[in-house]
């Protein structure tokens, strides 16, 4: 039976907990670690698991998720280090802390303890996720795939490189807030030409909802589709000469390329020096 344990509860830790439990795994199997009591006994008491500190949740633990926010990595990571790892097991780390590379583990870890990087997003909060993996040195193609696995229950994953990670920060993991503006500006459009705010956010819903179905079903790439509803000279060449004029690909361009910046950035501490030296 594979044990997994989730280091803190918040928005996407839970969403994995969900997604483990529906999957079918045992609540026996998930063990919480969050260092906020109250939101620890809401989570565990949720899905019917136990919440305990991070050290006795990490200790006899398969796989070891941190799913915590950048700056507590640090802290995690010490608590971990006073734990038992890699006994009689070989254990597995999985990364969720953006901007965190696994070299950033290793110092305080045991040696050769596999780790993986994953960039998800929030669409794990109803099971479709975009889960990307990047392998630690240590991590062999059978600990990628345990992950896989393991994230499948909560959305699909894709591979790559670690030093593609912060590409795909910028693409999928900053993503759905991309999305999201989009449809606010549409519904604010919507109502600024009369339609109730009910009704346009039901009309930028369906159409996000079934165009993002279309993209995923069908052969054609979103050009091809794009071009399949522009007729010459209709209302949608009108509505994309407008957007183009007014920059906007170049404006999704320069956005994603700041996110990668930025999550370069989230990996270099102020003072050069490795987070957890």
């Amino acid at each position: 039976m594979t044990r997994i344990a989730v280091i803190g509860g918040g928005r996407i830790g839970e969403a994995l907990i969900a997604g483990l439990i529906e999957g079918g795994l045992p609540t026996g199997s998930v063990v919480l670690a969050e260092k906020h009591p109250a939101r620890a006994e809401a989570v565990a008491t949720q899905f019917g698991i136990r919440a305990t500190s991070v050290v006795d949740a990490v200790e006899g633990a398969d796989v070891i998720v941190v799913a915590v926010k950048p700056d507590d990595v640090d802290s995690v990571v010490t608590q971990m280090s006073k734990a038992e790892l890699n006994g009689e097991r070989e254990q597995i780390v999985v990364s969720m802390a953006a901007g965190v590379p696994a070299s950033r583990y290793e110092p305080k870890l045991p040696a050769g303890i596999p780790i993986v990087r994953v960039m998800p997003n929030t669409p794990m909060l109803v099971g479709e996720a975009m889960s990307v993996l990047a392998p630690g040195r240590h991590a062999r193609s059978e600990h990628v795939e345990a992950v896989r696995k393991l994230l499948g229950t909560v959305g699909r994953t894709a591979v790559v490189a670690e030093d593609k990670i912060d590409a795909v920060t910028a693409v999928s993991g900053s993503g759905p807030a991309y999305f999201f503006l989009m449809a606010e500006a549409m519904v604010d459009a919507a109502v600024g030409l009369g339609l109730t705010r009910e009704t346009a956010t039901t009309l930028v819903t369906q159409t996000m909802v079934g165009s993002a179905a279309m993209l995923d079903r069908s052969d054609e790439s979103a050009t091809e589709l794009r071009a399949g509803v522009t007729s010459p000279g209709g209302t949608t060449a009108a509505a994309l000469a407008e957007l183009e004029r007014r920059g906007f690909r170049a404006a999704v361009l320069d956005a994603v390329e700041a996110a990668r910046a930025r999550s370069v950035a989230l990996g270099i501490p102020p003072d050069g020096t490795p987070l957890l030296g």
